[in-house]
């Protein structure tokens, strides 16, 4: 059974994980109970004072104890308002932390059917709702709370008769209050999935804004964007068509019951029965009563919308970690990596390996070849742990390496892709990115790693050289600029396993002949898998496991293969060359 995480029950247990500010906490509601108990008095001093202007004497003690009042309120208000505000900015800030170490640490398969901009739209949004209720809306229901409590008792002992014809327009006003802000919640929610549907569409396309340039696909995307937009926009009219409900109704029963008290305490006034200054009392504890009610609908409205944003939140929270955070830290200089009948498949779909069994001695060069889609890409995923085998085990020595930690197992291992992926940053945030103590590797041994990696004399001559900005995804750079960059930064590593997806096959034949010199030098002495689409690689192979439909059909030498496997000989002649 699903566990339930939209109620109130676990929306407060959210809260109290975050280990709320209790002494900041306290004193900011306490703040806020003596703010709405001083407000209580200025109404009964405002009677002495208009009373007191009914005999011709003005009361200047009345009229220092009212301003003292005003002055008291307001430091004590402000005061309890800033540590209610900070109590809700810590809570939201460690929600987002919690957040935050959990996505950096889910499984790829996660990212695989989650679009990032939705992610980042319950950490960023969906936290603020929550935020908003605790900091802001909660207090203010506390405070009216006591404030409706407090005047509706003092009201009664001053004159039960006009407090009760007060009284007839509260359950007035919530019979038409508490139904639209049921609705309000439900058109809040929409807005929710809204919000982080439309985060995740802009954030997908501006990050693939080269690809969306050069498909000519600005109509299109213009098109969705305004699409989502105007949803967007629908959902905020359906808001407002609520509010603009609510405030002319209430308007309208303010303004009544005014003009019935006034009426009818008028008429009390003119018989004698009643002061002046007390129906201006009772005019002002109206107010204070009135005020509440209506910010009462809001509350409920924004628990709703924080119990959804909860929801979401915990869906988070509540994700299995990526297998392995915890495990052997081994030293695997020198092992060989066994592959054992290695099936693998996504989720309930059909495997798209079957049955592979290889094996890596330290030192060796395997290469990966076969037709588009037959699972080469998949297997150095496995290879990385990006995922777990669904059948069979991967071993390095005779250690199945799930039973390394991932920083162990990941720590070890240069991977280096066609696409050379970069961060925004400097140069030389992207060569140290992930090593621990970075900023105390000297600049010396940068320039040596990217002397190995030939990337030297290109840094030499941006006129920041270490710091140049590259850009996001390091744009700015060419592609043979970005590939020496990533061996760089593996040669810093100095991993004992190196992983490259044929590094050069997107590069121009003059960058090829650099990089290639350079993964050289990197693969020396190492053990390493490539991903092959040029027939140089293959050459060089130890071994090569040739794999159709995720089944591998053919392994050995490339004489061996042009001999004995005619694919790979047709595979060679038309696609290696």
């Amino acid at each position: 059974m699903k566990q339930e995480k939209s109620g109130v029950k676990p929306f407060l247990s959210l809260i109290v994980s975050t280990k709320i500010p209790k002494v900041a906490l306290t004193i900011g509601l306490i703040g806020s109970i003596i703010t709405t108990i001083v407000g209580l008095s200025i109404p009964l001093l405002t009677r002495e004072l208009v009373d007191g202007f009914s005999t011709a004497t003005i009361s200047v003690s009345i009229i220092i104890a009212i301003a003292a009042v005003f002055i008291l309120q307001g430091v004590i208000d402000g005061v309890s308002t800033y540590l209610l505000a900070s109590v809700g900015q810590t809570i939201v800030s460690r929600l987002r932390e919690k957040m935050w170490k959990k996505l950096i640490r889910l499984p790829v398969s996660y990212f695989d059917k989650q679009q990032s901009g939705e992610s980042v739209s319950r950490v960023v949004n969906d936290t603020g709702i929550v935020k908003d209720l605790i900091s802001s809306h909660f207090p203010q229901f506390v405070s009216g709370v006591i404030s409706i409590i407090g005047a509706v008792i003092i009201l009664l002992i001053m004159d039960w008769k006009m407090t009760l014809l007060m009284l007839i327009s509260v359950p007035l006003t919530m019979v038409i209050m508490i139904p639209l802000g049921s609705r309000m919640a439900k058109i809040s929610r929409g807005l929710q999935d809204e919000t982080a549907k439309f985060t995740g569409s802009i954030q997908q396309t501006l990050s693939e804004i080269r690809l969306m340039k050069s498909s000519n696909a600005e109509k299109f995307e213009e098109n969705k964007g305004i699409n989502g937009i105007k949803n967007l926009l629908q959902f905020g009219l359906r808001e407002a068509k609520i509010f603009a409900l609510i405030g002319p109704f209430m308007y309208s029963i303010v303004m009544i019951v005014i003009v019935v008290i006034i009426g009818y305490g008028g008429i009390r006034v003119a018989n004698g029965t009643m002061s002046t200054g007390s129906l201006v009392a009772f005019l002002l504890y109206l107010f204070q009563i009135i005020y509440p009610i209506t910010s009462f609908a809001m509350f409920f409205t924004q628990l709703q919308k924080a119990k959804g944003a909860t929801e979401r939140i915990i869906d988070i929270i509540d994700l299995p970690l990526e297998e392995g955070q915890e495990g052997l830290h081994l030293d695997i200089s020198n092992m060989p990596v066994r592959v054992a009948n290695v099936s693998f498949a996504y989720g309930e779909e059909e495997p798209v390996i079957y049955d592979v069994s290889f094996e890596a001695k330290p030192g060796q060069m395997i290469a990966f070849a076969g037709p588009s889609g037959g699972g080469k890409t998949t297997m150095f995923a496995l290879l990385e742990r990006y995922y777990e085998p669904t059948v069979g085990v991967i071993l390095i020595g005779g250690t199945p390496i799930h039973q390394l930690s991932l920083q162990s197992w990941r720590s070890q291992i240069g991977y280096v892709s066609q696409e050379s992926a970069m961060m925004a940053g400097t140069i030389r945030a992207n060569l140290c990115y992930g090593l621990e103590g970075w900023e105390d590797i000297r600049d010396e041994r940068l320039w040596e790693v990217a002397k190995m990696a030939y990337a030297d004399e290109f840094i030499k001559e941006f006129p920041k050289g270490l710091d140049t900005e590259v850009g996001e995804r390091g744009v700015k750079l060419s592609g043979g600029q970005r590939q020496r960059i990533a061996i760089a930064r593996a040669f810093l590593r100095d991993p004992k396993i190196l992983m490259m997806d044929e590094a050069t096959a997107s590069l121009d034949s003059q960058s090829e002949s650099v990089v290639q010199s350079a993964l050289s030098r990197l693969m020396k002495g190492r053990t390493t898998f490539v991903i092959a689409h040029r027939l140089s690689t293959i050459v060089d192979a130890d071994n090569i496991i040739f794999i159709e439909k995720g089944k591998v059909t053919g392994m050995g030498t490339h004489q061996q293969l042009i001999e004995s496997h005619s694919l790979y000989r047709t595979f060679a002649e038309q696609q290696l060359t």
